[in-house]
């Protein structure tokens, strides 16, 4: 078998792989960093040709015109797992739905209600073997390369080459599209004071050998920057993100006592800065596995001390969070918290943290002041989505402290609850549960 030649036989230019899309097809392209940049980005050129073209994607790095130009409408429609700041442009517009979804379950159910004409992704270049790898994430790719009717992919040098379920052969690939340019980067935020408080009490749950999974943003990174004192913690997360570079240089992730996958660091996905892409890049340390495994509750929670760190934009006072609508408004998507927080808990010695700050700063409408509203309340907003049921959560977080709800009735939760909230709507929380008779 020369692979050479095969791989020669498969490389194909943009405006080719263009051409192979038809009216009516079913498309899905890679998600976040991994996503093909050179197809999307001139896929709008072929709007005269086609109509009714579907693309499910999900966390897009980039504004691309064929979702945030309305003129577009006709020709592609987008359906997103997970909201990025473009999509929420675009939905205002009409052009794009949000897929309700468990991420575990996001690409067997998306499969199972359409199938899939034509998968988009990227990968780093092929080896002497004949091997290529999905780089970034297999977050949903690597069922879409196996179940779609066609297969293209974007070959980028600046790639990581990752180990894991990324693994591919060329021979199950379609067409190649050689590209080159920078991996989009997620630079780091730096905490807040706010967040370094937050960050300390989630930091005082995790105790020496635990298996950490975390998400991205303030809190996140503030949570990281604490567990530097920590020892011997394992990674098993849906986001491998920079503070895990920067715990595992400092010695404190061994995965020496993971019981799944021991000494390996874990993820469905990657996305950050060089600095990670560079750390993943031929690491046999690190298992780039498939959504539907890795963030299996069941998966999860054979993981000894498995502790998953999560935020919500509000919660009630029985514990109800919604973490990604505002109002009826898609802000985000439910992504892997549900499947996360209650694989924690399977765990022997699990623990689910769910992180917030107490209060936001919201615009009064027709007014250019804004007002300070408690982000812990009586009831969700009016068409707030319920990312994680009351059922499923344990631990909550504020700058004012923690709750812990394992196991309470609501006049329990009403009271610890309120006693993290800030503390000028204490009493007004007080006055409405009796009002609503919560408890």
């Amino acid at each position: 078998m020369d692979v050479r030649k095969i791989y020669r036989s498969k490389k194909i230019t943009v405006d080719q792989a263009l051409d192979k899309i038809q009216s009516g097809d079913n498309l899905v392209s890679a998600l976040s960093a991994a996503e093909p940049k050179e197809i999307l980005s001139k896929l709008h050129t072929i709007s005269q040709r086609v109509k009714g073209v579907n693309i499910a994607t999900c966390l897009p790095q980039n504004d691309y015109p064929y979702f945030v130009n309305p003129d577009y409408e006709e020709s592609f429609r987008m359906d997103g797992w997970f909201y990025s700041p473009a999509i929420r442009k675009a939905h205002r517009q009409g052009n794009v739905s949000y897929i309700p979804n468990n991420l575990h379950f996001c690409a067997t159910k998306r499969l199972d209600h359409r199938p899939t004409n034509v998968f988009l992704g990227t990968a780093s270049p092929m080896d002497e073997h004949g091997f290529i790898s999905l780089s970034l994430s297999v977050t949903y790719e690597r069922d879409m390369v196996e179940k779609a009717d066609m297969v293209i992919l974007e070959v980028n040098p600046n790639m990581p080459r990752t180990f894991g379920d990324t693994i591919v052969h060329i021979n199950d690939i379609d067409y190649v599209v050689e590209v080159d340019y920078p991996i989009p980067e997620l630079p780091t935020l730096e905490p807040s004071d706010k967040d370094k408080v937050i960050g300390k009490y989630i930091a005082d749950l995790v105790e020496d050998g635990s298996t950490i999974q975390l998400g991205i943003g303030g809190i996140p990174n503030a949570v990281a920057a604490e567990l530097m004192h920590k020892k011997d913690l394992g990674i098993h997360t849906e986001m491998f993100t920079d503070g895990m570079v920067d715990l595992y240089e400092a010695g404190v992730i061994t995965g020496k006592h993971k019981t799944l996958m021991p000494g390996k660091m874990v993820a469905t996905f990657a996305l950050g800065t060089k600095k990670l892409y560079d750390f993943i890049h031929d690491n046999p340390g690190v298992n780039i596995m498939r959504g539907s495994w890795v963030n299996d509750p069941y998966v999860i929670g054979q993981n000894y001390k498995m502790v998953s760190i999560n935020t919500t934009l509000q919660i009630d006072l029985t514990g109800q969070c919604c973490s990604e609508s505002i109002g009826h408004r898609q802000f985000s998507g439910t992504g892997g918290q549900s499947d996360t927080a209650i694989g924690a808990q399977n765990a022997e010695g699990g623990k689910s943290i769910i992180a917030l700050y107490a209060t936001a700063r919201v615009r009064v409408q027709g007014q250019d002041e804004r007002k300070e509203i408690s982000k812990i309340v009586s009831r969700l907003d009016v068409g707030a989505a319920v990312s994680l049921s009351r059922n499923d959560v344990d631990y909550v977080v504020t700058e004012y402290g923690v709750a812990a709800l394992r196991g309470t009735s609501i006049r329990e939760r009403v009271e610890r609850l309120i006693s993290i909230a800030y503390p000028k709507f204490r009493e007004q929380l007080r006055e409405e549960a009796k009002e609503l008779m919560i408890w």
